[in-house]
């Protein structure tokens, strides 16, 4: 059986960039997903398809057909009345790398990367921590199946997750928390 449309498929992948290891899945905690539900970058999907169970793949991602390009209206000066609680800045919040989330004065959740802790702001930078960057896969197919009813029906979580972006896994190495290898 190869990958396409409503197959179920368990990877290993391990993503590369400038040559360092930024994220991966195993086999003991792989990546699992129904090919062409969404979850996945399309270019990702592009590039694993037709394969079967014990194929190796390798691949680049440009920032295009990645994340993006960063886009400097992205990175924003807030004060740091912002970020206060009761008045209060919480110790340690602050700090240059850290990840925030946030939301838009209409809801709409964000997460930022502080960059710089000036005297009354802070400049924070809301790109997907992956913008800009070429991506560089590895990896191997565990497993592709026929989809279940309960595969179809809940995508990833009934697959079993593993780490991708924007999934909702619990990878700790996963800039936004959700993971950064090869999701939207």
């Amino acid at each position: 059986m190869k990958i396409g449309e409503k197959i179920f498929v368990s990877l290993t992948y391990t993503l590369k960039v400038n040559g360092e290891v930024v994220d991966s899945a195993t086999a003991e905690r792989p990546l699992q997903f129904v090919y062409g539900a969404g979850y996945l970058l399309p270019k990702f999907e592009e590039a694993i398809k037709g394969l079967g169970q014990g194929d190796k793949f390798e691949f680049t991602l440009s920032p295009a057909d990645g994340y993006g390009e960063v886009i400097p209206e992205a990175i924003a000066d807030l004060p740091k009345s912002v970020f206060m609680i009761n008045g209060v800045i919480e110790e340690g919040l602050l700090t240059v790398g850290n990840q925030i989330p946030m939301s838009t004065a209409d809801g709409q959740r964000l997460l930022g990367v502080v960059k710089e802790v000036m005297e009354d702001k802070v400049k924070m930078d809301f790109n997907h921590p992956m913008a800009g960057k070429t991506l560089n896969f590895t990896g191997e197919i565990l497993e592709v199946r026929e989809a279940t009813d309960a595969d179809l029906m809940h995508g990833m979580a009934a697959a079993g997750g593993g780490c991708g972006c924007d999934c909702g896994c619990d990878h700790s190495s996963c800039g936004d928390g959700c993971g950064d290898g090869c999701c939207k």
